[in-house]
């Protein structure tokens, strides 16, 4: 199914992001075909917005994502009831890290150094070359985020930017710009929202075909 098709169908005015959106969704895919992960991050709402992504990307979402054969006979080797019970539970999973919620290294950085720093810290020691960092800001100049981008660019992570009103600072650095057609922030995010949850269905749809 074409997820992203569907998504302009209900929301006609975001057929101006349709382009970046696809690759957004090709980016992301490639990079786990490469043994890559999605690094997110936002602040307030776009916070919530990070651990929305990576929860839907670490477990089911919309398929039933069954773990392959060989792992779930690995699991019953080790221990036949506990391997029973978790090839039943266990959904398949793609790795994806919100890096909103290291509360220790969060305030270190705002306590020590400069609380600017605290993301693009984090992409420095998890962020690898076949890696995709997602920074989300509504105006696109969120400091944090931007550092956070200009990291991840330098140790050659592709970078996407989910934003609004003209873009800001990260349009005109992020790989992609997925800039949603509204100026005030409660819009954009509202917006944010289906297109993140088109992204994640379009990759789930490519690895889990049923």
């Amino acid at each position: 199914m074409d997820y992203i098709a569907e998504l302009i169908e209900r929301y006609p005015s975001l057929s101006v992001c349709e382009k970046d959106i696809r690759a957004a969704a090709e980016t992301i895919i490639e990079s786990y075909k490469k043994g890559g992960k999605l690094i997110a991050a936002g602040n307030g709402g776009s916070a919530a917005d990070s651990d929305h992504i990576t929860g839907e990307l670490l477990k089911s979402f919309v398929k039933k994502r069954t773990p392959d054969a060989s792992f779930i006979e690995e699991l019953k080797k080790i221990d036949g009831d506990t391997g029973a019970y978790l090839s039943d539970k266990l959904q398949g999973s793609l790795p994806a890290i919100a890096l909103t919620n290291n509360t220790a290294l969060m305030t270190a950085s705002l306590n020590d150094v400069d609380g600017n720093v605290m993301f693009a810290q984090q992409v420095n020691g998890y962020g690898n070359e076949n890696d995709v960092f997602l920074g989300i800001s509504t105006s696109g100049n969120s400091a944090d985020i931007v550092y956070a981008t200009v990291v991840a660019k330098a140790k050659k992570l592709k970078t996407i930017a989910l934003t609004g009103k003209n873009g800001g600072k990260l349009k005109g650095l992020a790989d992609i710009s997925i800039v949603v057609p509204q100026s005030e922030t409660f819009k954009i995010q509202e917006l944010h929202l289906p297109v993140y949850h088109a992204l994640c269905l379009t990759i789930e749809e490519y690895f889990w075909k049923e």
